[in-house]
């Protein structure tokens, strides 16, 4: 034993230890067991939960409160400029700056504000998920809803004189571009490819300049500020915000539907959902401006006329909506813009009929799937349910192509998808390419 070295001695020690702490763990655990305590022992060990997460919150605590005594006078060490044991601290009245510095700024209170509003006003901006959905901006906009793409738009995309030389290839090509030439990942991003394949579009769309040079008559805008107001029922509506890529003209849109159409919307009657509250999801607000109407330009900008909105899915990133809350933002921006320019046109009073209907379009993509609308703007009477209504065509989930795969998809070592483009559509850009020429033709 002697001869044996200190390194030996102390791996000997060590080994002593660990065999006894095991033996009195299991003599411990025995009898737990037999007494039934293997489940209290299990409950004072939380080896999934730290202890800062299962430790309760403490409440905030309270200030302490100042006694004020009449005719007594605290003995405070203001006058000394530091801390004296024994003393009280000294309160000072709230210094007030003699200029204006934003980072310590202090709002007044909500009913002291020059725009406070007994009557709440009910607001929609690009980020509000309408529960409803389509349901509830058609009721809403007070607007009768048909399914499907205008017949005579339609008519236009089946026109081969209107389409582009070696059309399909070409829009094949901007798909690829979009999804493989444009990346260095193999799952690209949803909002970078939508965004490249819409521009992409609208370039091939572009190119017919030189056979109808009403085309040139128009441009792009984005980040465009709107806003509209309008009375539904007793409620006040607002629609504000940025709603994304605007395509406006020196021209107006023609009418998509008939006057004998518009009058037949007399006898419609607004889909309800009741008892679910039309106002639900939109932002409730008392403090704001009552007359709010902009179209989001000057006065005397040259391209007033708005012609088509495009809209994607994936823009913001910090607000995904589903699919029908986003056909849902779609009809209300396209509302708006609409609402916007017949009070420049006509004035902010109610207009049972307007002499001519404003008209405007939208395309919504994510980038595979696209919505196809048509507005078109009857009245600005919208606080009753009865009298002439809005109209609006609406083409739901048309599909551009089925798969664009960077790798093959394989179950069971059989290539289900193939890598690549497939399932091309041409129907989808024809309607694309109609809604852009219309007005142009």
């Amino acid at each position: 034993m002697y001869g044996n070295t200190f390194p030996e001695t102390l791996q000997c020690l060590k080994t002593v230890t660990s065999l006894f702490s095991q033996k009195v763990l299991v003599n411990d655990l025995k009898r737990l067991s037999a007494h039934g305590g293997a489940s209290n022992l299990q409950a004072q060990r939380q080896f999934s939960v730290s202890h800062r997460l299962t430790a309760k919150v403490l409440p905030p605590r309270k200030p302490r409160e100042r006694v004020e005594i009449p005719g007594l006078e605290m003995v405070t060490y203001g006058e000394r400029m530091h801390y004296v044991p024994g003393l009280t601290k000294p309160s000072y009245p709230p210094w007030e700056r003699n200029y204006k510095d934003p980072r310590y700024y202090k709002a007044p209170p909500v009913h002291e504000m020059p725009l406070f509003k007994e009557k709440p006003c009910y607001v929609y901006n690009q980020r509000t998920s309408a529960l409803e959905g389509v349901r509830q901006a058609a009721w809403l906009t007070k607007t009768k809803m048909i399914s499907g793409f205008p017949p005579q738009l339609l008519s236009m995309a089946e026109t081969p004189e209107l389409q582009l030389p070696y059309q399909d290839e070409r829009v094949e090509n901007s798909i690829k571009h979009a999804r493989f030439w444009d990346m260095t990942v193999d799952r690209p991003d949803k909002g970078k490819y939508s965004n490249t394949l819409l521009l992409n579009m609208l370039h091939l769309c572009a190119t017919l300049q030189s056979s109808h040079p009403a085309i040139g008559r128009r441009i792009l805008a984005e980040n465009y500020s709107l806003a509209a107001t309008w009375k539904r029922g007793e409620d006040l509506f607002q629609i504000r915000g940025r709603n994304g890529l605007l395509q406006s003209s020196m021209d107006p849109l023609p009418e998509v539907f008939g006057k004998k159409d518009v009058e037949d919307t007399l006898n419609h009657v607004l889909e309800t959902f009741y008892p679910v509250s039309p106002t639900i999801d939109l932002q409730k607000t008392i403090v704001y401006k009552e007359e709010m109407n902009s179209t989001g330009f000057r006065d005397d900008y040259p391209y007033p006329h708005a012609h088509t909105l495009y809209f994607l899915e994936s823009a913001d990133p910090r607000c995904k909506l589903r699919p029908e809350q986003f056909r849902a933002k779609m009809v209300m921006f396209t509302f708006g813009n609409a609402l916007a320019r017949a009070y420049k046109l006509y004035g902010t009073q109610p207009q049972s009929v307007l002499d001519r209907p404003i008209t405007v379009q939208a395309v919504g993509t994510n980038g595979r799937l696209f919505q196809f609308l048509v507005f078109q703007l009857n009245t600005t009477d919208l606080s009753g349910d009865d009298g002439i209504k809005n109209q609006m065509w609406l083409d739901e989930d048309v599909e551009l192509y089925d798969f664009a795969k960077v790798r093959p998809l394989i179950k069971r070592k059989q290539v289900k998808v193939p890598a690549g483009l497939a399932g091309y559509k041409p129907g989808t850009f024809s309607k694309f390419l109609a809604l852009y020429l219309h007005g142009a033709v």
